[in-house]
């Protein structure tokens, strides 16, 4: 047996025991006669103490070990004199009297610390250490009990967990998929899923009428800080539901999430909010709403006062920033380019300050009166103090979503994105339909299964563009954590959907017939959702990136650094595979 006890779980009701330990080489003190070394494994720390003068011999193999030497000891469990109130072990320490190098280590490429001095690149390619440190660690201990909390409210609720394929075939409509030649059937590949979607759907017609999977998905898009190549989704379907229905079931599992994992009781329903307004009031679907500074529209206050940038604007709008009136012209002129950086792709801002007396002082005083300040004073509600900021632009949802940017980015300068504080919401009735204009078709919003609202089915036939989506996400401090909806299940209206958005017949019975032949034997009315278990786990572990808590990210590239991948196959691979590189330049 190579341990008795961890080294996190040590206390002063051990005193006198002897114990035995496993671990790495965490540090060590060297201190006229004695050494001190602490040994670390995933439980926590605990002090080791080898004395000189009692055990000259150990104490000089003591000062022998590394930082990571793996190692064993035997000894004494001894109050400590000078306690660390740090560490949940640091009433104690042991008194060692045998040690045993168990594997030695080369000196680690950057500090296994909390605060290491590793960068991204770095410890992403020694993936394997990074795991080690303990903020890491705790991240994924975290997606652990998320996960099995998940699964327990899921079963109490009637859920089944079903497996799905992971080789599937390519359906080209929505993200790229990652494809994978078939050695059997020559010229023809697998696809990896980008979610279990129509196989849930079938698990319905099938007659499971509650089912669930924690699964992988993969999609070959463009990565983000929120998103990988590879994810994992608390994947969702139920049958004989409406929307109600699925929202009252996942608002519980969030509640139950937050109640058990953060120890938040969260009683109030979530807030809900049509995509129309959150799209009118914050420029996005996703909106923060841990703060306040809602869009302000200004077209009837400012047009037609001479200032051509106002005079021409297809749209104004701007924010108020509360408090914020002390902001210093470097200050605005620094929110000024961040709104011009082309990613943004703003021409400009406009500000004004809501003085002490009242008045206000603008960045355009010349082409508006104190009174025409006033009323767009007014319109915000502001007070002294504030300070208002506009956007405007010949297209309303693209300064919109400018306006959107700026909004996120002074919130962030104002410390008002407290990661401790959670605001949720329901964004409900998206379009059914998205035009490209590129293209000159419809692209379903979510995917070509989504169901319309009732009332709007009539509206397929003559105005589709209006049509809403019976579809709903789930937003939580300005991140989509999950989204679904209620599907199809009627095989004529689907044949309807599937033409609105080009699909000739043959086409739509070559890429979903098996699911068209489904519906025909029976398929009762199901909806469902998915939840994006990373970005919970971020989330609630309060970080800006989802890779901390996977243990093995790709990075911006998509690439794993650790293993090199990815990378080219063998000629004799190819040949099995039937497959010929040519890359174009």
């Amino acid at each position: 047996m190579y341990r008795t006890r961890t080294c996190g779980d040590l206390r002063l009701a051990d005193e006198g025991l002897v114990v035995t330990l496993a671990g790495w080489v965490q540090r060590s003190r060297k201190m006229g006669g004695m050494t001190f070394v602490d040994i670390r494994d995933r439980y926590g720390i605990t002090q080791l103490v080898f004395n000189q003068e009692i055990d000259a011999p150990l104490c000089e193999q003591a000062n022998k070990l590394g930082r990571e030497y793996v190692i064993q000891v035997t000894g004494t469990v001894r109050e400590r004199s000078n306690k660390n109130p740090h560490l949940p072990t640091g009433d104690v320490e042991l008194i060692v009297s045998k040690l045993n190098v168990l594997n030695k280590a080369e000196v680690p490429p950057f500090t296994i610390e909390d605060d290491t001095d590793g960068g991204d690149d770095l410890r992403m390619k020694f993936r394997y250490l990074d795991l080690r440190r303990n903020a890491v660690r705790k991240n994924l201990e975290l997606r652990h009990r998320m996960a099995f909390e998940v699964r327990s409210y899921l079963d109490k609720e009637g859920f089944l967990e079903v497996e799905t394929p992971v080789l599937i075939k390519s359906t080209p409509e929505g993200a790229r998929d990652f494809v994978v030649p078939s050695r059997m059937n020559p010229g023809q590949f697998y696809a990896l899923p980008q979610s279990p979607q129509t196989f849930k759907q079938l698990l319905m017609v099938s007659g499971f009428d509650r089912y669930f999977q924690i699964v992988k998905c993969f999609r070959d898009e463009d990565l983000r800080a929120d998103r990988q190549p590879e994810f994992t989704q608390i994947d969702c379907e139920m049958s004989f539901v409406e929307q109600e229905d699925v929202i009252t079931t996942f608002e519980g599992m969030a509640k139950h999430l937050f109640k058990t994992i953060r120890g938040i009781e969260m009683k109030k329903p979530f807030l809900r909010m049509t995509w129309q307004d959150a799209m009118k009031y914050y420029g996005s679907d996703k909106p923060d709403l841990r703060f306040d500074m809602k869009f302000v529209e200004l077209m009837d206050v400012l047009k037609g006062y001479g200032f051509s940038v106002f005079d021409n604007a297809v749209y104004i709008g701007g924010i108020c920033a509360k408090g914020a009136a002390t902001y210093t012209r470097k200050q605005l002129d620094q929110l000024t380019e961040f709104v011009k950086r082309p990613q943004i792709g703003a021409k400009g801002l406009v500000y004004a300050r809501i003085e002490a007396d009242g008045n206000v002082k603008s960045s355009v005083d010349k082409f508006y009166s104190q009174e025409v300040l006033q009323k767009m004073k007014d319109a915000f509600a502001a007070e002294p103090g504030d300070l208002i900021l506009i956007l405007s632009g010949d297209d309303a949802m693209k300064t919109r979503k400018q306006l959107c940017e700026l909004r996120l980015e002074v919130a962030e300068q104002l410390g008002l994105r407290d990661k401790d504080k959670f605001a949720c919401l329901w964004i409900v009735d998206f379009p059914l339909f998205e035009w490209s204009e590129e293209d000159q078709r419809f692209y379903a919003m979510h995917h070509p299964f989504t169901s319309p609202k009732p009332e709007d089915i009539p509206l397929l036939d003559t105005d589709p563009g209006a049509v809403r989506a019976n579809a709903y996400d789930m937003v939580i401090n300005g991140v989509e954590v999950g989204g679904g909806s209620i599907r199809i299940h009627d095989s004529q209206l689907q044949d309807k959907m599937f033409k609105l958005l080009g699909f000739t017949e043959e086409k739509a019975q070559e890429q979903f017939g098996f699911l068209m032949n489904a519906f025909k034997y029976g398929a009762p009315p199901h909806g469902g959702l998915a939840y994006g278990l990373d970005r919970w786990v971020s989330l609630f572990a309060g970080l800006d990136s989802i890779r901390d808590c996977i243990a093995f990210p790709k990075n911006n590239s998509g690439r794993d650094v650790m293993i090199d991948a990815p990378a080219a196959l063998d000629e004799s691979q190819l040949d099995e595979l039937n497959l010929k590189i040519d890359i174009k330049e």
